[in-house]
């Protein structure tokens, strides 16, 4: 018997994903036309033998969770249930505080995955290999390669290559230590939480050495990377399991779009189903595009690469969409141009405008780059990146906005270049 956890984190988390944060919980965000959670649990409910899947955050339970929650186990037939957290307890103190739940009914085996990565999910390859590598309780780190000046940005990796045993571990470090990078996705057996209870335990005793404090809420906020996998290392108790496939972060907006390709291109194999393609009547497709069911898009619309259109958009004649998100209910008026952008819920692009980001794609030439998660500002400038439309917000006519962040309900009369328009 297997489990999943998937930690959703908290709403004061996620800053450099606003304004798409505001209106939506960044778990619940599309990518490629379904919530960003939809892929991990999709991915876990395959796996043979999985039983339950526990999602694990402090975000306040609301309709919008809730609804989701049920029509997943609907489509998936698994129970799947959220656990909210009391505080922020890190990514190994909000497994531990729920442990009990998680070891309720003696799983063999439980995988936790942070729910902002987009991924190929190799689960099953990973149950395979902790059976060929290690002893039956041995943990397994999910790793991926990456550039020698990206993965500073990563926790890091030094293994045995022959054994593929983690010899060291370090989260984030000042300088090179190894190319090959933690992913945020882990295969644990009970055995984790003797690990994370000795953390626990030296935690109170240091906190009683302190000044009096509400301190068992920092005792329990643990971290599996720095406070669990850093002191596991070179014990034979640690494995890594290297992926070829795809793999990013979802931390920025903008990173969203860069998510939204690698599963539009992964549907070819997964769910062909949900690709858009040339149909008599139909708009213009190019390379990989989802459309909701519900859209309504005139047929000399152009639409794709990577392009994913939401529930209840109008789309109307000669508009060209490429590299875009477009989400539910917004409008796009007769000739104007979308590119490298995301346009918000209910919003309106007015006719002959054009909205347009700047690419912040990894480096083609560089099979191991990854996407750079950009901070909104550089040296006090807003960085060029992708031009982002928050919820109800009107692009008048022949507007042009590049590489800018509008936020909600806003109605711009004139043009606009690198701005946060408040």
């Amino acid at each position: 018997m297997l489990k999943a956890v998937i930690l959703i984190g908290g709403p004061q988390k996620g800053t450099r994903f606003r304004p798409l944060s505001f209106e939506v919980p960044k778990p619940l965000f599309p990518v490629a036309g379904v919530p960003m959670l939809q892929h991990h649990i999709e991915a876990c409910a395959k796996v043979p033998n999985m039983k339950e899947i526990l999602l694990i955050g402090f975000y306040q339970p609301n309709e919008e969770l809730t609804r989701f929650l049920f029509n997943a186990q609907q489509e998936f037939k698994i129970s799947i249930r959220y656990l909210q957290e009391y505080a922020a307890l890190g990514t190994g103190g909000g497994i531990y505080h729920f442990r009990d739940q998680i070891v309720s009914g003696s799983p063999e085996a439980f995988f936790v995955l942070n729910a902002d990565v987009c991924s190929a999910f190799p689960l099953a390859e990973m149950l395979s290999f902790q059976k060929e590598h290690g002893e039956p309780n041995s943990l397994v780190i999910l790793g991926t390669t990456a550039n020698r000046k990206q993965s500073m940005n990563y926790g890091c990796i030094v293994e045995n290559e022959e054994t593929h045993e983690v010899l060291h571990y370090v989260e984030k470090p000042s300088t090179f230590v190894s190319d090959i990078i933690n992913c945020g996705i882990y295969l644990f057996t009970p055995d984790i939480f003797q690990h994370i209870g000795a953390v626990f335990q030296k935690n109170q005793q240091d906190m009683l050495l302190e000044e009096p404090t509400n301190g068992w809420h920092r005792a329990e906020a643990i971290r599996l990377e720095q406070d669990i996998f850093t002191a596991l290392a070179a014990q034979g108790k640690l494995y890594v399991y290297k992926t070829l496939s795809f793999w990013s972060q979802i931390k920025s907006a903008g990173s969203a779009i860069y998510a939204s390709r690698l599963y539009l291109n992964q549907y070819h194999t997964t769910h062909p189903e949900r690709l858009a393609s040339n149909k008599e009547g139909g708009p213009k497709i190019s390379g990989n595009v989802y459309i909701h069911p519900t859209a309504n898009i005139d047929p000399t619309a152009m639409l794709g690469p990577n392009v994913s259109i939401g529930t209840g958009v109008t789309i109307g004649a000669g508009v060209r969409v490429r590299e875009s998100v477009i989400l539910h209910g917004a409008t796009l008026q007769d000739h104007c141009c979308v590119l490298n952008s995301i346009v918000g819920w209910d919003s309106t692009i007015g006719k002959w405008a054009r909205v347009e980001g700047t690419p912040s794609d990894p480096n083609p030439n560089d099979p191991f780059a990854k996407i750079d998660s950009e901070t909104l500002f550089r040296e006090g400038k807003l960085t060029p990146s992708i031009t982002i439309l928050g919820c109800n917000v009107t692009i008048p006519s022949e507007v042009i906005i590049l590489n800018s962040i509008v936020l909600p309900h806003k109605d711009l009369n004139r043009s606009f270049k690198n701005q946060i328009i408040l």
